[in-house]
């Protein structure tokens, strides 16, 4: 059976494709035909980290790149699993299929990074598999000896794995946990555009120290700690200075703030917004907004003219949970609004936002073999105290306003009194 397994993984391999990070990546045909597909040619055209490019000028390295380099890790990943025993509870079919889950896992994905998470929208991971159960991605699936059942299910986990289940555990926990593939790729990728050196990681030693577990998917010994802790601190620092930048937060707020009134307006419906590009979703806002619901917003962005900071304000979360809801945010933005026009600056309904990050985690369920514990109890420096911390430093609740407005609001002598002192969201 290993054997088998083995050549899953080796023949056939002859189509390359050149990666920056990388170097050369082998597909198969049928792999290769999927990157040909009209699905996956979508992401070609959305960046991967959306509007960082504002703040770092080289990021403009897209979800296809991104996802050719998950496929080739996970590649890696499984060929080396496979050598120390995981060939017992894989089959051939199973293989191919994570390999495809590995390549199409963002095939679903929005336009424009995370702008639409918090929206009353299906997430990325239906989409996509919604995407691999339909023509022509299921064909192009099957006929490289893949299951698309059980690819669509590696990622979206509200679906079953068909033919595969036996499988399906062993793969969603290697596609999704602390050291996959996707996460090695993107620090990597994202630090490389970006021009930072702290996203970095030893991605060949990494994966020479993982072992496999039916259940858990992939274990770790004690010498990978210090790599599971860079990892770890890496992600942090990606998240503090590139994805949640102040100035790539407030473009981003100012994008769900458009779509958001879109939405409540019936000037667009939810399904429209799947399986658009970047551009698309421009021009689908612009034509439909235009000087309308949020057309303001949207053309601002557009033309690169984020909103300034008003006041940054630490979360705390028994003073701002209500905070966490989208369209609880857009009342408090109303009254916080009239309460600047009450101190004699006329702020309109686009030009405030109240801008509160989405939840971010950092896993850590790895089981170190030879400590017989969990990361969280290892001899790791990083306990969950530790990553507590990470967390409370990154919620930052911001108050973004039109820079038309910027001078008058900062130097508003109540501006404290405002943002502080009334707290107006308690208020409500």
């Amino acid at each position: 059976m290993k054997k088998t397994i083995q050549s899953a993984l080796t023949e056939g391999f002859t189509d390359p494709v050149r990666d920056v990070l990388w170097g050369h990546i082998y597909l198969t045909p049928a792999l290769a035909a999927l990157t040909a597909s009209a699905p996956f040619m979508r992401l070609h055209r959305i960046m991967q980290l959306g509007p960082v490019y504002l703040a770092y000028p080289g990021a403009t390295h897209t979800r296809a790149s991104h996802s050719i380099g998950v496929y080739h890790l996970g590649r890696r990943l499984l060929q080396n699993l496979v050598e120390r025993g995981a060939s017992e509870w894989l089959s051939p079919e199973g293989v191919r299929s994570f390999l495809c889950a590995c390549l199409l896992h963002d095939a679903g994905h929005f336009p424009y990074t995370h702008s639409l998470k918090e929206l009353p929208l299906r997430s990325h991971e239906a989409l996509t598999g919604a995407i691999i159960m339909s023509e022509p991605v299921k064909s192009l699936v099957g006929s490289g000896g893949a299951d698309p059942e059980l690819t669509a299910a590696i990622v979206d986990r509200e679906l079953g794995g068909g033919k595969g289940s036996g499988e399906l555990l062993f793969y969603r926990k290697l596609l999704s946990g602390c050291l996959d593939p996707d996460k090695l790729d993107y620090l990597n990728r994202d630090a490389r555009y970006c021009g930072v050196p702290y996203g970095a990681q030893d991605v060949d030693f990494i994966l020479s120290r993982l072992y496999p577990h039916v259940e858990r998917g992939a274990d770790i010994d004690s010498r990978l700690i210090p790599n599971v802790e860079a990892v770890l601190f890496s992600k942090y620092l990606m998240y503090r200075t590139i994805y949640w930048h102040r100035q790539v937060r407030s473009v981003t707020a100012m994008i769900k703030k458009a779509l958001l009134k879109c939405l409540e307006s019936g000037l667009l419906a939810g399904e429209e917004l799947y399986n658009l590009d970047d551009q698309s979703l421009f021009a689908l806002l612009r034509a439909r907004a235009g000087d309308k619901t949020g057309g303001g917003l949207v053309g601002a962005v557009y033309e690169g003219r984020p909103y300034a900071v008003a006041a940054e304000i630490p979360f705390v979360e028994a003073d701002h949970a209500c905070l966490r809801d989208i369209r609880s945010r857009s009342r408090y933005e109303e009254q916080l609004a009239a309460a600047f026009r009450a101190a004699g600056i006329s702020l309109g309904a686009e030009d405030l936002i109240i801008d509160l990050p989405e939840p971010v985690s950092f896993e850590t369920d790895l089981f170190v073999q030879d400590e017989e514990r969990y990361f969280a109890e290892s001899s790791s420096a990083f306990k969950s105290g530790t990553l507590h911390s990470f967390v409370k430093s990154l919620y930052t609740i911001r108050v973004f306003v039109n820079p038309s407005f910027e001078e008058k609001v900062k130097t508003l002598p109540e501006l404290c009194a405002i943002l502080y002192n009334n707290n107006i969201w308690l208020q409500l």
